[in-house]
């Protein structure tokens, strides 16, 4: 049978829109990083410790800002129908999977008419995470800055090259480059995503026991009625 090419949906306006904003936002943060850094450091200055412990000001600057982006992102967006969106979408690549390895090609015919639809909806999703990107950067960009400001060599903190021990090397710089960009975002980025993770899975089963809890009520005054 011929494979059927599904050509992907074109980037919408919406998504143009979010990404373009999004990098102003960067540009403008990365520019004026250093004023901004030094503004923030009167809220951070607590969590610097006087950068005794700087790792532990990364893992708590990190916590902050996933926490911060993520709770941001669920409330403006559906978590519940992004979730719904993705199981579907789930579960349709692994019903692909299992036909084509059963080389059931009536099913697969099946599947690649409705291939378009879970195109659209996956362009649908993203479209909805670049709405929020924009909202998303102003709290995550001004928080990379103070960390920058913090770590400065010359700073307010450290005099010197800020030397760590971490668990795959001691005599660590958090300022060395490691594959063309400082180590401490390495270790930032480390640290973020995986809580960020949990965070979200942790939202979206508090808002769909929620959205259970408002079913049930409705059902309830249903029957009553």
């Amino acid at each position: 049978m011929q494979k059927v090419q599904q050509q992907a949906p074109p980037m919408s306006n919406k998504t143009m829109i979010g990404l373009m904003m999004s990098m102003i936002v960067m540009m403008a943060v990365m520019t004026f990083r250093e004023p901004i850094g030094r503004a923030l450091d009167v809220v951070f200055s607590p969590i610097a410790f006087d950068g005794q412990y700087p790792v532990l000001t990364l893992i708590i600057a990190g916590l902050v800002m996933i926490t911060v982006s993520t709770v941001v992102r669920s409330l403006m967006s559906d978590p519940i129908e992004m979730a719904k969106n993705q199981q579907i979408q789930s579960d349709f690549n692994k019903e692909f999977r299992q036909a084509r390895i059963e080389n059931n090609l009536f099913k697969m015919k099946k599947l690649q008419e409705i291939q378009p639809q879970m195109m659209a909806m996956s362009m649908e999703s993203s479209t909805q995470q670049m709405k929020v990107m924009p909202i998303t950067m102003i709290v995550l960009m001004p928080v990379y800055a103070w960390v920058w400001y913090f770590l400065q060599v010359g700073g307010d903190y450290f005099s010197e090259d800020v030397i760590v021990n971490i668990p795959w090397s001691s005599g660590f710089d958090l300022n060395d480059p490691l594959l063309f960009i400082p180590s401490w975002i390495i270790i930032y980025t480390m640290v973020s995503l995986p809580i960020g993770q949990i965070e979200n899975r942790l939202l979206r089963f508090y808002f769909l026991k929620k959205h259970l809890k408002e079913l049930e009520s409705e059902a309830q005054r249903a029957e009553v009625e």
